[in-house]
């Protein structure tokens, strides 16, 4: 009886655990044909209305980041957000976190495997409803990359 008075207690209709692993699951399944190697990620960036959405932190954002992407620090990313910054759900969305990266330690600190920002921001988009995500795949050496990098 406690337990349940308890589980009534914690309810909250804006948190759903179930409801996230679902879609979760289904972002997974969608994600296994949209990841992309260095060249096809340069090769899609260049086509018309195509954005590149860096989720990091502003921080590490302003000190490096792949020139064209623009900012949305995953905490940021909500309905009104994405449809200030991503109105058309159809648009191409390119994504990329820290752990694509090595020899920038500073810009793109490396995260556990299982907590990377693309795994996040992927899932995210996907719960809003765009389905044209893709990530970049690999681990890049930042020194050998053949991405233009801007920053500080």
């Amino acid at each position: 009886m406690v337990h349940l008075l308890l589980a009534i207690a914690l309810q909250n209709p804006a948190i759903d655990m179930s409801g996230y692993l679902r879609v979760a699951a289904q972002a997974a399944e969608h994600r296994e044909c949209h990841r992309l190697t260095e060249e096809e990620f340069i090769r899609v960036s260049r086509r018309p209305g195509v954005i590149i959405l860096d989720a990091r932190s502003r921080e590490k954002y302003d000190e490096l980041h792949i020139k064209g992407a623009i900012h949305m620090s995953f905490p940021d990313i909500a309905i009104q957000s994405l449809q200030e910054m991503i109105p058309d759900q159809e648009t191409t969305i390119l994504i990329y976190c820290n752990n694509n990266f090595r020899g920038a330690q500073s810009a793109f600190p490396a995260k556990l495997a299982t907590a990377s920002l693309n795994i996040s921001t992927y899932i995210a988009l996907y719960s809003y409803g765009y389905r044209n995500i893709y990530e970049l795949g690999p681990l890049i050496d930042i020194r050998d990359s053949k991405l233009e990098f801007v920053g500080k």
